[in-house]
């Protein structure tokens, strides 16, 4: 086997220090561009590639971030992830994923092992932590951003979307349509997303005098969304919702196909349905979905600003706590109010 090149040698063939080698391929060094072009020239010439890990164990920085997510199914995450990955690496970050199942409650066990691989920061996407973890991440000294999760009293910085506000604006949308048997599919029952967009749309219905008409669970999966859909509609008319909330788009899809092709109903005009995210097929023609728009570039941004914060300053980062407001994106899953849309005053 050939011997490995070093970073002597590549100074040597450079014609600078080898600390300028290390400056080269050290993200963020400063250098000039007269050294680096001959440095980097070498390097190709040689086939020279700096060993990451080693520089990590000098510098006590990896420079890798471990992102966790629990799934891929939903068109949302798939896209901010991209987004996420994306600006880090600007950053000179790379990014370690690991997934982690949905409904185990917690990621303990995952962020242990993120943690051996002596990264700079965490981000959780969608999933939980134990308060004994977060602890266990702050003794290491890595900080935590949670990412379209909010997780209270533990000390973790988040980014979400205003989930509370989401909901109950879909409420007040769904009543304007004159609309009096309103049901809601929820998603995983763990999660403080499907817990805050209920909430929201419990309250936003309580201020017009309406309860919530039928509920049932589709644990943020179209199987489950499916049979959620068919049980709730495969009823006497009379005994039928008029209009249902599907806590995301990814299940919203699915209870539009089992309405459609498994129950024969019509929508808007049987059932009005509106979900929550605007991922890309809600503006297809196929389902046209009322939704509320969770905005992935601004979370990414809030998510990597707050985590660049906590690894940079360390001792002076505070606790971050950040909820972006999300708007409303009308189509024609819904039945409109009368004199749609408002007039601003």
């Amino acid at each position: 086997m050939a011997e490995k090149i070093t970073s002597l040698q590549v100074a040597e063939r450079a014609g600078v220090s080898q600390s300028a080698v290390s400056r080269v391929f050290t993200p963020g060094a400063s250098v000039s561009k007269k050294t680096e072009d001959k440095v980097r020239k070498a390097a190709a010439e040689l086939g020279y590639r700096p060993n990451v890990l080693a520089r990590a164990m000098v510098s006590g920085k990896s420079r890798i971030i471990g992102l966790v997510v629990a799934y891929l199914d939903n068109y949302f995450y798939p896209e901010a992830l991209e987004i996420l990955s994306n600006d880090l690496q600007e950053r000179g970050y790379h990014v370690l994923v690991f997934m982690a199942s949905q409904t185990a409650g917690n990621i303990d066990g995952v962020v242990e092992e993120i943690l051996d691989y002596q990264v700079d920061g965490i981000v959780t996407a969608s999933v939980a932590m134990s308060s004994d973890l977060s602890q266990r991440c702050a003794q290491a000294k890595v900080p935590v951003v949670h990412f379209n999760r909010f997780q209270d009293g533990d000390g973790v910085s988040f980014v979400t979307s205003d989930n509370f506000q989401g909901g109950r604006e879909l409420a007040q949308f769904l009543v304007a349509g004159e609309h009096k048997k309103i049901a809601y599919i929820a998603g995983w029952e763990g999660a403080s997303t499907q817990r805050d967009r209920e909430a929201g749309f419990r309250a936003g219905l309580d201020e017009f005098g309406q309860k919530l008409f039928a509920r049932e669970v589709g644990e943020f999966d179209v199987d489950h969304a499916r049979a959620a859909a068919h049980a709730m509609f495969n009823v006497d008319a009379n005994d039928r919702p008029d209009a249902v909330f599907v806590a995301n788009d990814y299940m919203a899809f699915a209870v539009m196909d089992e309405l459609r092709f498994g129950l024969d109903l019509k929508i808007p005009d049987d059932v009005s349905v509106v979900g929550f995210d605007d991922v890309p097929p809600a503006a297809w023609r196929a389902y046209d979905l009322t939704t509320m728009r969770q905005r992935a570039n601004l979370m990414v941004a809030e998510t990597v600003e707050t985590l660049m914060a906590h690894i940079e300053n360390p001792s002076s980062a505070k606790t971050r706590k950040i909820s972006i407001a999300a708007p409303l994106i009308v189509r024609g899953s819904a039945r409109l109010p009368k004199n749609w849309p408002p007039v601003k005053g």
